[in-house]
């Protein structure tokens, strides 16, 4: 059975700072939506974990703080894991999707 995502996810140079069982600093986000985020990791946390995320994003000289819940998880390497964003702020949530268009915009051909 096919899975809809709820938000488009782009690629980005965007890091991350994210505090689980561990407190792991600039790490590279594999992509990014609305909705959470997929990162790579030494180590990943358990389903169900709660994490505080801040991401920074250099283009917009912003950075976001969010808690989020760990809703995917690989063990093989390289290992990564999905973050599902909880209870983003509005500003946050707008520094977000003010970051997705601008991506957007730089990643869309030339008309």
């Amino acid at each position: 059975m096919e899975q809809k995502r709820q938000h488009v996810r782009i690629e980005t140079d965007a890091l991350v700072d994210y505090t689980g069982s561990e407190v792991l600093l600039f790490h590279k986000i594999e992509n990014l939506s609305l909705g959470g985020l997929s990162l790579r990791a030494p180590t990943v946390e358990e389903l169900g974990t709660k994490v505080f995320i801040t991401i920074n994003f250099p283009d917009l000289n912003e950075t976001i703080e969010a808690e989020g819940e760990v809703v995917w998880t690989n063990n093989e390497e390289p290992k990564d894991m999905g973050v599902k964003f909880i209870n983003l702020s509005a500003r946050d949530k707008e520094v977000l999707r003010r970051y997705i268009q601008e991506r957007n915009k730089k990643l869309a051909p030339s008309a």
